[in-house]
C-alpha cells in the first residue's frame, strides 16, 4: 500500500494486532495517554469529541477487558478520523512508542509454519515467509539446535524419520533486524503399514491402540496415532468417560488397579474434523498369590525372598476373555401398517441403533416394513449368517402381542384381527438359533405385550437349556410400550435410553438393567411402561466383546455384504454435452438414496436440469416427492447430513420388492436463450444399477420351504387367513393394538407397539427433532395433560 492510500485509510483498516498494542501504549502511559490524546482530537473541530466522550470512554476502566484507548479509536474513525489524521495527533501528542505502533514494521513474517502429523517415509515441508526493507535470510532450528542446509523459507525434509519429530522455528533476519516464526510441531508416526497421507491435511488414523491384559501393579501402555495438518489433539476416554490428564498419543498408567481396566479409545481432534480410534479392552488381572506348604501366602514380589522346604504354587489364573466368532444383528421395524394404526418411531429406532451397533462390530441387516413373507425370508437370510459362537441380536420395533409366554411380532400387512398363522413367534427364531449353536442369543423386543383374544393357540415351542439366553422386554407383560410423540422424529421410550447404553462396558444384562433404571426416572411413562429383562445368560457376555473369527466367517461375510453392496456412482454423457453424477447411499437395507447434480453444462443452454423417473411399481416412492432440492423435502431426514449438497434427491423404499434388476430413466431437461420461454429440449439415458442393498437376496419370493416357516406356530396356511372369520366384528372391537397417549404438539408420548416412522407429521418438517432433547425440557409442561386412549 502506498503511503498517500495508507494515510487516507479509515481507523477501521489498522489490523488487529496493531490496534492491540497501540492501545496497551495509550492506556498505560499517563501524560501521553488516551485522555491528552482525546483532548488534541477535541481541539480539531470536524471530529467534535467532547469532554462528555472522553468521560464515557473512561468508564471502559470499569469492565475487565475494557480499553478507553479502544473506545477512543472507534469513536474517531466512526466520525471520519484517518490514519493519517491519527498520525498527526500522535506527532502532537509526541509519543513515540504510539508512533511507532503505526509505522510498518521493518520486518514482517507473512506465512507462518504449521505443525503436521504425518508417517514415517514421506516428506515433510515447513513453510515461513517474510518481508522486509532489504533482503531477508532464513535459518531454521530445531529445538536449539541449527537445521543443516536450513537456509531456505521452506524446510523439505524427504523423506521424514521418526528422530525428525520435535519443534522447529525459522529465525529470518533482515539487515539488523531479525523476528522468530512461530513454533511447528511436528509428530512422525511409526507405522510399519503404511495407511497413505491423508489427502489435503484431512485427519485420519494411522496407529490404533491395541487391547491388552495385564497384571494389577503393571504398567498399562496404550498409544494411537492419526496424520494431518495442523496437528491432531488427543483426548483418550475410558468406558465413554473422558480420562483426566490424558491429551497425548500415549497414554500411560503405572501401577495398575481392576479400577482402570475397561474399554479404551481416543477421541481425535483438528480444526473442525473430529474422529475416534477404534475401542479396545484392557483386562486388568488380580496380582498372582502363592500358597506354600498350604499354610503360607505372598504375592508375586515375594516369591524369591522365600527359600527351602517343599513349595506348592497356586496362582490366581487370569480371568478368560470372552469373544464372539462374529457379531450379526437383524432390526426390523414395521410402522406403515395395512389394516392397524400406523406407528413413528421405528424408523428413527432402527435407524438409531444401527449407527450403534456398528460401532460395536455387528454385521447389520436394517429393514423397514415387512409383510409376513418378507419377514419370514429375512429371518433364514438372517439365520444363515450365524454358526458356533457368534452373538446373534433381534431387534424388532412395531405391533406385537404375546400368549403363553410366546410373542409375537406382527407384519405390515397381517389382517384384522390377526393370529399366530399371520405372525412370527420369536421363541421358534430363538429355537432356530440355538441349532447354530451361538456364542450370544439378544431379543430386544419393542412392541406390546398384551394377550391377543382372538388368538387362544398355546405354543409348544421346546427350547434347548443354553446359558446364552438374553430377552430385553420394552414393557412388561400385558403392558402396552410407548413411543414419543414431538413435532419431528423421534425415539421410542426404549430406544431413547437403549442407545445412550449399549456401548457401556458391562455385560448385557448389566446395560439393560441400567436402561430399566432410566425409565423408571422417565415422569412420562413412570407406572405405564417398564422394561423387563428376562436372561439365562451365566457369563459375562458383552456386546463389546472381540471378534475373532473362525476359518466359516468368509462364508457368511460375503453372505452379509451381498445385503449391502451399492451401485458404484457414475457420470452420464448426453450427446447436449451435458455431464450428470448419478450417486447413492443407504439410509436402511431396504432404502436407497438416489442423487444426481450437473458437473457439466454446454454453453448453449441457459438452463440445464436432470431428473430420475420411470422406477417400477413395486417400489415405495412417491412421483410427488422425487427429484426434491433438500433430502428433507423427499423423506430422508435420518441420512441427510451425510449426502452431498446441490443435488437433486430421490428416496426409493421397499427394495425387497424388487422382482428384477433395477432400471430407470434419467431425464434431461434444457433451455437456450434463442427459445420461448415455454420450449424444452430433451434427452433420455436408461440406467441399469442390477439389485442393490437387500433386493439381491429376493425377499419377495413367496414363504420359502425353510425351517423358519415350519417351526414357527402357523395353526392355518399362509393363504387362509383367520380374519375372515371376523370381518363382521366392529374395527375398535377386533386386534389388540398399542395405545397411544396422545400430547400436545410441543412434545410428549405415544403408546405404540413401540414407535415412530414416517408418518404425515414427520413428513411434514423440514428437519428432523431428536425428542430426547426437547422431551427432558418439556415433559414437566406436558405430563398432566397425557391421556391414555384406546386404539
Amino acid at each position: 500500500m502506498s503511503e498517500s492510500l495508507e494515510r487516507s485509510a479509515g481507523l477501521s483498516s489498522l489490523k488487529e494486532q496493531v490496534e492491540k498494542k497501540l492501545c496497551e501504549v495509550l492506556d498505560g502511559a499517563d501524560t501521553k495517554g488516551w485522555r491528552r490524546l482525546g483532548e488534541i482530537v477535541g481541539g480539531d473541530r470536524r471530529f467534535k469529541v467532547s469532554q462528555d466522550d472522553l468521560e464515557m470512554c473512561s468508564l471502559k476502566v470499569l469492565h475487565p477487558d475494557g480499553s478507553p484507548s479502544r473506545t477512543l479509536l472507534r469513536l474517531m474513525g466512526e466520525r471520519g478520523c484517518t490514519r493519517g489524521h491519527l498520525l498527526d495527533y500522535l506527532q502532537s501528542l509526541g509519543n513515540d512508542e504510539a508512533l511507532q505502533c503505526l509505522k510498518a514494521p521493518a520486518l514482517q513474517v507473512l506465512i507462518q509454519p504449521q505443525s503436521v502429523a504425518l508417517v514415517c517415509g514421506h516428506n515433510l515441508r515447513l513453510c515461513c515467509h517474510a518481508v522486509g526493507q532489504s533482503p531477508v535470510q532464513y535459518q531454521w532450528f530445531k529445538s536449539k539446535e541449527e537445521v543443516p542446509n536450513g537456509y531456505a523459507p521452506d524446510l523439505v525434509i524427504a523423506p521424514v524419520d521418526v528422530k525428525d519429530s520435535g519443534f522447529y522455528v525459522c529465525r529470518v533476519n533482515c539487515g539488523d533486524s531479525f523476528e522468530f516464526s512461530q513454533w511447528a510441531q511436528v509428530d512422525v508416526l511409526d507405522v510399519s503399514v503404511s495407511c497413505g497421507q491423508s489427502s489435503e491435511g484431512r485427519l485420519k488414523v494411522a496407529v490404533q491402540p491395541q487391547s491388552q491384559m495385564l497384571h494389577a501393579g503393571q504398567t498399562l501402555q496404550l498409544e494411537c496415532g492419526a496424520v494431518g495438518r495442523p496437528i491432531p489433539r488427543y483426548q483418550w476416554h475410558r468406558n465413554g468417560v473422558p480420562v483426566a490428564n490424558a491429551k497425548r498419543r500415549k497414554l500411560t498408567i503405572p501401577h495398575v488397579t481392576h479400577d482402570n481396566q475397561g474399554g479404551y479409545r481416543c477421541e481425535i481432534i483438528s480444526d473442525a474434523e473430529r474422529t475416534w480410534s477404534k475401542e479396545v479392552q484392557v483386562v486388568i488381572a488380580p496380582k498372582m498369590l502363592v500358597q506354600i506348604s498350604g499354610a503360607v501366602e505372598c504375592s508375586e514380589d515375594d516369591i524369591y525372598a522365600i527359600g527351602g522346604g517343599s513349595t506348592e504354587f497356586l496362582l490366581n489364573s487370569i480371568p478368560e476373555q470372552l469373544y464372539a466368532t462374529d457379531k450379526v444383528a437383524l432390526l426390523i421395524g414395521n410402522l406403515t401398517y395395512q389394516n392397524h394404526p400406523k406407528l413413528k418411531a421405528p424408523m428413527v429406532d432402527v435407524y438409531d441403533l444401527t449407527n450403534v451397533l456398528r460401532q460395536l462390530n455387528f454385521k447389520v441387516v436394517s429393514l423397514l416394513d415387512l409383510t409376513e413373507s418378507e419377514m419370514r425370508n429375512a429371518v433364514d437370510e438372517f439365520l444363515l449368517l450365524l454358526h458356533r459362537g457368534v452373538y446373534g441380536l433381534l431387534y424388532y420395533a412395531g405391533h406385537g402381542y404375546e400368549n403363553y409366554g410366546n410373542s409375537f411380532m406382527v407384519p405390515v400387512d397381517a389382517p384384522n384381527p390377526y393370529r399366530s398363522a399371520n405372525c412370527l413367534c420369536v421363541q421358534s427364531i430363538l429355537k432356530l438359533m440355538q441349532e447354530k449353536e451361538t456364542g450370544l442369543n439378544v431379543f430386544l423386543l419393542d412392541m406390546c405385550r398384551k394377550r391377543n383374544i382372538h388368538d387362544d393357540r398355546i405354543g409348544n415351542v421346546v427350547l434347548q437349556v443354553t446359558a446364552n439366553i438374553v430377552f430385553g422386554y420394552a414393557t412388561c407383560q400385558d403392558a402396552e410400550a410407548f413411543e414419543l410423540n414431538s413435532s419431528g422424529l423421534a425415539n421410542g421410550v426404549f430406544v431413547k435410553f437403549l442407545k445412550k447404553r449399549l456401548l457401556d462396558e458391562e455385560k448385557i444384562t448389566v446395560v439393560l438393567d441400567r436402561v430399566a433404571e432410566d425409565m423408571g426416572q422417565f415422569d412420562a411413562t413412570k407406572g405405564k411402561q417398564a422394561l423387563e429383562i428376562r436372561s439365562s445368560l451365566s457369563e459375562r457376555r458383552a456386546l463389546n466383546d472381540p471378534v475373532q473369527p473362525s476359518d466359516t466367517d468368509q462364508v457368511h461375510s460375503l453372505q452379509w455384504a451381498k445385503a449391502h453392496e451399492l451401485p458404484e456412482s457414475m457420470s452420464l454423457d448426453f450427446e447436449c454435452g451435458a455431464q450428470i453424477k448419478l450417486g447413492f447411499a443407504a439410509e436402511f437395507s431396504n432404502v436407497l438414496v438416489i442423487y444426481t447434480h450437473i458437473i457439466k453444462k454446454p454453453a448453449e443452454l441457459s438452463s440445464c436440469q436432470a431428473h430420475v423417473t420411470d422406477f417400477p411399481q413395486d417400489l415405495d416412492v412417491d412421483p410427488k416427492e422425487m427429484n426434491r432440492e433438500t433430502p428433507e423435502e423427499t423423506g430422508v431426514y435420518l441420512l441427510s447430513s451425510s449426502l452431498p449438497q446441490h443435488c437433486l434427491y430421490t428416496r426409493l423404499g421397499s427394495l425387497q420388492k424388487l422382482k428384477e434388476e433395477l432400471e430407470f430413466t434419467v431425464y434431461l431437461r434444457g433451455t437456450s436463450p434463442a427459445m420461448d420461454d415455454d420450449d424444452v429440449v430433451c434427452w433420455t439415458k436408461k440406467v441399469n444399477i442390477g439389485k442393490p442393498l437387500i433386493a439381491r437376496l429376493d425377499l419377495h419370493e413367496a414363504t420359502r420351504q425353510n425351517s423358519c416357516l415350519h417351526t414357527c406356530l402357523m395353526p392355518h396356511s399362509p393363504g387362509q387367513s383367520p380374519a375372515t372369520v371376523h370381518r363382521t366384528h366392529p374395527a375398535g372391537l377386533l386386534s389388540p393394538q398399542c395405545h397411544h397417549l396422545h400430547v400436545p404438539a410441543v412434545g410428549g408420548v405415544e403408546h405404540g407397539h413401540g414407535n415412530t416412522g414416517r408418518s404425515e407429521v414427520a413428513r411434514s418438517t423440514s428437519m428432523p427433532i431428536e425428542a430426547s432433547d426437547d422431551m427432558d425440557e418439556l415433559q414437566t409442561a406436558f405430563i398432566n395433560s397425557l391421556q391414555l386412549q384406546q386404539s
